[in-house]
């Protein structure tokens, strides 16, 4: 192997992650970037590049030596420019999958051997349907030290076959995702293009100390249930710097459904989310709906969206149990939306019929500031659940600037309470009380 990609890919490599006084305030350093001494390249296993051999082997043996030869520091994979078809194939510790300028992964999308694995505990079955589910694409469980990275090449997950199944109502599992990481921790995700995931994008699930920066996701608008980056009860998440164009929620926190959420217990916490950009049918900046294990302590700033069905989206249901606390969203800019900011206790549905009824979510400590809107249909809709009302919702200067001659009101607002203070149009009355505002520093 030569030594000439090797110095180019170190030289990108070191350059992406080289922070400056000049740099924007960033969580990334909480995973700090490895530099892996020992480098090795998916030719050296037989990989072949055109698109049309099947790489599976190569990309199982490599990672099989990584995982155990073990060198010192872990270990560079490398991915040069070309199109690479291959079955799902599971990372290891201590590596970096390396995509160079024009490197493709790419999915195969023969589906017939595709694996099944066990049902997420916090769901108690596939997302989709009763059973297991399809692996992810390129997983991970039970790995710490891993790197996904490059020069912006691209995994493509091409996912019309699984779509086409899905509209077909012919799946028998839940459809893969495109990356996910179970049980893991100290993950990068960077400077990589994400292409038409079957489902799922990005999803850290159990994770802790997960960084997503650089990165860009695609998928057709009308792709179904294609969302950006989903952490699932995990803690200390940092998703900035990206462009995510979905057919679902561009960026949604979760924790679990239901009963099994609840038994499990896993909140997602200690989560940013900044400098976002993207388009979708649904939300851009979703906590929920399945928060059953609670969300708290999520910082949102920096969010730029257009041709969105709702701009920032909490939502829970009765039967989900859980809270959801101590949630920022500052300094958004919205373009032609159908609703602004949607905070719901009655979105989705249930896993099965078990759920507990009584199960209801507390929803406490929302504040939301500095949001400009254009042609927005709908500035907002809070709707609590009658017998545990959202408390602490504090709006502060808004401006969501409907469309002309829209019938729609401004605000719908119902079983919550908190404050208002410079939002335009005029906002539901049960936020207008001064006597609430102590509560927006309360949380």
């Amino acid at each position: 192997m030569g030594s000439l990609w090797l110095s180019l890919s170190l030289l990108i490599y070191l350059s992406y992650f080289s922070l400056s006084a000049a740099d924007p305030v960033t969580c990334s350093g909480i995973v700090p970037m490895r530099y892996r001494n020992d480098k090795i390249s998916i030719a050296d296993f037989g990989g072949v590049g055109d698109g049309v051999t099947l790489n599976t082997k190569a990309f199982r043996e490599a990672i099989y030596r990584i995982q155990h030869l073990k060198r010192r520091g872990g270990t560079l994979l490398y991915i040069p420019p070309g199109v690479y078809l291959t079955e799902s194939f599971n990372l290891t510790s201590q590596m970096t999958l390396y995509l160079a300028k024009g490197a493709v992964i790419r999915a195969t999308q023969d589906t017939r051997n595709w694996p099944l694995i066990a049902p997420l505990p916090s769901y108690g079955r596939g997302r989709e349907l009763p059973g297991g589910r399809y692996i992810s694409f390129i997983h991970g469980d039970g790995v710490h030290d891993v790197v996904i990275t490059g020069e912006n090449g691209t995994i493509d997950g091409q996912g019309d076959v699984w779509w086409n199944m899905w509209r077909q109502r012919t799946l028998q599992y839940t459809r893969p995702n495109l990356i996910e990481f179970m049980n893991s921790k100290n993950i990068i995700i960077s400077n990589v293009i994400f292409q038409n995931s079957p489902f799922w994008n990005i999803h850290p699930v159990y994770c802790s100390n997960v960084v997503v920066r650089y990165v860009t996701i695609l998928a057709p608008s009308d792709s179904p249930n294609t969302d950006g980056v989903d952490p699932d009860s995990s803690s200390n998440v940092c998703i900035e710097d990206s462009y995510i164009s979905t057919g679902d929620d561009l960026v949604a926190v979760k924790s679990g459904w239901d009963e099994y959420g609840i038994a499990y217990g896993r909140p997602s916490s200690d989560i940013t989310i900044r400098r976002i950009r993207g388009s979708s049918p649904f939300s851009g900046i979703a906590v929920g709906s399945e928060t059953s294990g609670g969300v708290e302590n999520v910082l949102v700033e920096h969010i730029n969206l257009h041709n969105m069905g709702v701009g920032i989206h909490i939502k829970t249901n009765i039967g989900r149990g859980g809270f959801i606390r101590n949630i920022t969203v500052s300094d958004v800019y919205m373009e032609k939306a159908r609703k602004g900011i949607k905070i719901a206790g009655d979105v989705g549905g249930h896993p099965d019929e078990k759920y507990n009824p009584n199960a209801l979510p507390v929803v406490k400590g929302i504040t939301f500031k500095d949001i400009w809107g254009v042609q927005v249909l709908q500035a907002g809709l809070i709707l609590g659940v009658k017998n545990s009302p959202f408390t602490g919702i504090c709006l502060s200067n808004i401006n969501l600037h409907g469309v002309m001659g829209s019938r729609t009101p401004p605000w719908k607002c119902s079983d919550v309470s908190g404050a208002a203070h410079l939002v335009s149009p005029l906002q539901c009355s049960e936020l207008r009380g001064a006597q609430e505002a102590a509560s927006c520093t309360n949380y």
